[in-house]
């Protein structure tokens, strides 16, 4: 028995390591210890008290998503509090049923764009060979995911992003290793001098992708906001609110626009003076190595390859046109989109088309695990003292102080649940159509879009990012994501309040 215990213990979260296993043992054991205190000391706030430090617990695994994937730790918190009897496993799936759109938009849109990185790699591999200044790159790359996400949505534009650092880490690290990179069909063996490259230089590389891919997820943040498909929650809050795309973006655009155009300027002016960690450039080996990938591309593709290419425009033409357009649920687009791009490229193995879903599944689980924490917080009402109070103040500073309490929610939770619970709350106590309740509800929507920023678990496409296969590659962890936002939360957060105090 002690041999089978000590190996249970070895096994018990594989590989992390053991001060981790042990904090997490620590706060599986503390719980129930604390819930029966409490229950005896002060019964009527058990479930308030227990339910923060659980929420609290849980953040800590996402912070050390580096040392361990969030979604075995977390889902044992989870577990816990269903056993606890903090929330139930009714209100988990209501939680999961409410956010099936998200749920769905992950296990399909994403497999979809896998199957269309060729074309992606492609055209972000031109921009990255035709422009030399990284400050007008990132400024490009932020600009471009704000576009795309007020007209398709953050997580599939964060899809994209992911999808196209990995391609560009595979062709650097089939380089450096001295290995064929199989693309198209093609064995691709770099002739650069291998042994010119050297640690600093790949270094310098990876911190380079961080840049890039964290300019573009604030991005997704900043065009995210402005209209109703951005991110999840702007459509609630237009449903509540009876908007339809053009007046929700009409609505915002007072607030927004000043944010989008400061949060461009932000971007330029971390780069320019490499502050919080961006500056990297791009090392002259480095760009040697894509443009001679550039070359043999160009030089070896066949019919075969320009016909795959043709297929994933035409297919992209088509995605872009049906999200712009709304024909279906996201998700559902993107199930449609992974049915044309494998039909027509032939792509009708089992095995081939599992590889698609390999990077969303996992998150989508961890995704299914955080709504069910998401539970607790609704079932012990977490937030809502802060909500009656705010309710309670005059008329006058109701927008300002609704957009600091949404921006510190979302960023220790998660931002669509933080909008859910307070237009729900608005929409009970002020007429909705009247002007309190259009402000209260654009505060809502900047509140919880721009702040959130601040912490991965703010946003999903920063969660998604955290918990994806690029983000130990570049070594991203939650404190670095943090780290590299808090110019940008800064800065955007203080314009967001001023808009809002004078504008509203």
């Amino acid at each position: 028995i002690k041999i089978m215990l000590s190996e249970i213990q070895k096994l018990f979260l594989g590989d992390a390591p053991n001060w981790y296993k042990s904090t997490i043992i620590g706060f599986l054991i503390f719980n129930p210890i604390l819930l029966m205190t409490l229950n005896v000391t002060s019964p009527e706030n058990a479930g308030f008290i227990l339910g923060w430090i659980l929420l609290l617990q849980f953040i800590f695994t996402l912070a050390m998503a580096l040392k361990c994937y969030p979604l075995q730790p977390g889902g044992l918190l989870a577990i816990e509090a269903l056993l606890l009897g903090l929330t139930s496993t009714d209100t988990v799936y209501y939680e999961i049923q409410q956010n099936l759109k998200v749920i769905l938009l992950l296990v399909f849109m994403v497999a979809g764009i896998y199957f269309m990185k060729n074309l992606m790699l492609t055209i972000f591999t031109k921009l990255l060979l035709g422009i030399r200044s990284k400050t007008l790159l990132s400024f490009l790359f932020c600009i471009s995911a704000a576009v795309l996400s007020a007209f398709l949505d953050a997580l599939t534009v964060t899809a994209v992003l992911i999808g196209v650092m990995i391609g560009f880490y595979r062709i650097y690290h089939a380089v450096i290793s001295g290995n064929n990179f199989s693309d198209q069909d093609h064995n691709y063996k770099n002739n650069t001098n291998i042994s010119s490259l050297n640690a600093s230089e790949l270094e310098d590389f990876k911190g380079f992708l961080r840049d890039l891919v964290m300019h573009g997820a604030v991005g997704t943040a900043l065009g995210g906001v402005c209209t109703t498909v951005g991110e999840p929650q702007n459509l609630l809050i237009a449903g509540k609110a009876g908007w339809d795309f053009m007046e929700f973006f009409f609505q915002m655009a007072p607030i927004t626009m000043p944010i989008l155009f400061t949060g461009l300027l932000t971007c330029v002016f971390v780069e320019r003076f490499s502050i919080a960690g961006f500056g990297n450039q791009l090392p002259s080996n480095v760009r040697n190595i894509f443009n001679e990938y550039s070359i043999y591309r160009k030089e070896n593709i066949t019919i075969r390859d320009k016909t795959e290419l043709l297929i994933e425009s035409i297919v992209l033409v088509f995605l872009v046109f049906a999200l712009a357009f709304s024909i279906a649920a996201v998700g559902l687009i993107g199930l449609s989109v992974m049915v044309l791009l494998t039909a027509f490229k032939g792509i009708t193995h089992e095995h081939k088309l599992g590889e698609a879903f390999h990077e969303a599944l996992p998150f989508t689980a961890l995704l299914a695990v955080f709504f069910a924490i998401v539970s607790v917080i609704y079932d012990q009402k977490l937030f809502e003292p802060v909500i009656l109070y705010v309710l309670a103040q005059p008329e006058s500073v109701q927008p300002s102080l609704f957009y600091v309490a949404n921006g510190f929610l979302s960023a220790v939770s998660d931002n669509v649940f933080v909008a859910t619970i307070y237009i729900g709350q608005v929409a009970e106590k002020i007429p909705i159509g009247t002007e309190q309740f259009n402000n209260l509800a654009i505060a809502i929507n900047v509140g919880t879009n721009i702040p959130s920023i601040a912490t991965p678990n703010g946003q999903a496409a920063f969660l998604f990012l955290l918990t994806s296969a690029l983000a130990p590659l570049i070594n991203l962890s939650y404190l670095r994501m943090v780290y590299m936002a808090l110019p940008y939360t800064i800065i955007l957060s203080i314009v967001g309040y001023i808009c809002i105090a004078n504008i509203l």
